[in-house]
């Protein structure tokens, strides 16, 4: 039988969780091992390979999560959730943004102590080699940022359109936040194109050269190992032949990166979690922690497509590769309102409903960056293998209806330009005569997206907070020896894409490990 107890275990090989993994194992004198309940992605271009990003969704690398039926929202909505190495940075476009440092202050106001930008913004130097200018990017780091360069014609009309509009061409990652203005993405992908997710930059140049680091892929967790103690000692999982029950054993700590939907499930499944619903299924109560499941957040996204006049570009980083910051009332100190601009139709959700489509076609998917509504995720039943109620309750807050609207119509308003005007052809969807609110509102209830960014649904917090499952060195409360790094942890969601502030997260758990070790007697 495989050695079965290690300094620590590392379950979930996600996007932060690869990080600490690779961080924790730099100690030679250590013992780290990840579990990941899907395949490896080392060797394998359907993963690596970034323009084949979209093929991944619904696909053996997914756990393809369906929403609870939604009230205000989309109920036919899909969470593409990782089932690889890399975790959703395997899986998901590599759109690669710093958070902004209004959003990172706002955590540490709100209890996070450690995490202001003040605290966080030398990780995102010290994680990453950019080609960008400026003095505060890192040049060292092990993930390649690279800024996309205008081989799409379309795309540099759209700026000039968004120029046209009072939306300056503004570059992203300079250290000051964007409020308005529109740009070509920074990616994480190498120069042959190939992702740089965390596993690709943290893991595979140190996997079979690194004797303390095991790395053990197809090996799902059930549930973790807590002792009368209520200390966690590792964790139990099912053996690949899918009878048997294993455990991996940890000496110092366990850290769980299973992600947004996933942590929470796995915590429920241990006993830690809202009582009442544990005691439902029949689960022992380790630790009564309410808010774990609790402040599900995410980027509802919405979609205008057009015809495209001219032929649109046949081949790309990732076919979505420039972004669009609004605000859409005075004041704001950050963005409430971005858009993705994709050189391809993006007919997901609107093709079974009877809007037309095309091969040729551009659109622009309006998302509100810091959408109010809250959702929740829940066990289905005690069975590790069910998957768990995912309800995100969109469009709940009509905050959120308000700001995607306003998105529609400055899509519109965009499109409409002189620089655009050899490029947009017919409204596909919604279509011309969708104009009122109320029709603008049946359309997004009916076929809006999500930009696949589930957040912080077993947040960091202060001490007192009882609905904070994790204290601000990402402990959680109430059990010894066990630690959470992944997008769960967020307080609130970020306002852009969060990917990288996931690997940011990584990198400051492994630095809390390592300190609150050397503090021990």
């Amino acid at each position: 039988m495989e050695h079965a107890e290690f300094d620590y275990v590392v379950v979930g090989g996600g996007t932060a969780g690869n990080v600490v993994a690779a961080r924790l194992s730099e100690d030679p004198t250590v013992t780290v091992c990840v579990l990941e309940a899907g395949p490896s992605d080392v060797g394998d271009d359907n993963i690596l390979r970034l323009e084949r990003w979209m093929a991944l969704l619904e696909s053996g690398y997914d756990w393809d999560y369906p929403v609870e039926p939604q009230e205000n929202g989309n109920s036919h909505l899909r969470h593409a959730r990782a089932k690889v190495l890399g975790g959703c940075s395997s899986h998901n476009s590599c759109i690669a943004f710093w958070a902004p440092a209004e959003d990172l202050d706002g955590w540490e106001a709100n209890g996070a102590t450690g995490w202001g930008a003040r605290d966080t913004f030398p990780l995102y130097r010290r994680l990453e080699n950019n080609d960008a200018p400026g003095d505060h990017h890192g040049r060292t780091g092990p993930v390649t940022l690279r800024t996309i360069k205008p081989a799409d014609p379309c795309g540099t009309a759209l700026l000039e359109a968004c120029t046209q509009s009072g939306i300056p061409t503004t570059p992203f990652n300079t250290g000051r936040t964007v409020i308005r203005g529109a740009h070509w993405f920074q990616i994480n992908s190498d120069e042959h194109n190939i992702r740089q997710s965390s596993s690709v930059a943290y893991l595979h140049p140190v996997m079979g050269n690194r004797p303390n680091l095991t790395v053990r892929t197809g090996i799902r967790a059930k549930h973790l190992l807590i002792d009368d103690d209520r200390r966690c000692t590792g964790v139990a999982y099912l053996d690949p032949d899918l009878i048997h029950t294993r455990t991996v054993r940890a000496r110092r700590e366990t850290i769980v990166s299973c992600g947004s939907v996933d942590t929470p499930k796995l915590l429920m499944l241990s006993g830690i979690g809202p009582a009442d619903h544990l005691r439902d299924l029949g689960i022992d109560v380790r630790v009564h922690s309410p808010g774990v499941g609790e402040n599900l957040q995410d980027h509802p996204e919405g979609v205008i497509m057009w015809q495209a006049k001219q032929p649109m570009v046949t081949t790309s980083n990732q076919w979505w590769e420039i972004g669009i910051f609004a605000d859409t009332e005075p004041g704001l100190d950050r963005p409430d309102l971005m858009f993705h601009y994709g050189s391809v139709p993006f007919d997901l959700n609107t093709a079974r409903h009877g809007y037309p489509t095309s091969e040729n076609a551009f659109c622009l998917t309006p998302n509100v960056t810091r959408a109010r509504s809250r959702g929740t995720v829940r066990l289905r039943t005690r069975d590790f293998r069910d998957k768990p109620k995912v309800d995100p309750r969109y469009f709940t807050d009509p905050h959120d209806i308000r700001v995607m609207t306003h998105g529609l119509r400055l899509a519109r308003e965009i499109a409409a330009r002189p620089a655009l005007a050899g490029w947009t052809g017919a409204e596909l969807a919604p279509g011309p005569d969708v104009h009122t609110d109320d029709e603008l509102l049946d359309y997004i209830r009916t076929t809006h997206n999500t930009v696949y960014h589930p957040s912080c649904t077993v947040k960091m917090g202060a001490d007192d907070d009882a609905m904070a499952p994790l204290d601000a060195r990402l402990r959680v409360k109430g059990i010894t020896g066990l630690r959470v790094a992944d997008g769960s942890v967020m307080p609130e969601l970020v306002t852009v894409n969060p990917c990288i502030t996931t690997m940011m997260i990584g990198e400051k758990c492994a630095d809390m490990v390592r300190e609150d070790d050397s503090a021990r007697p």
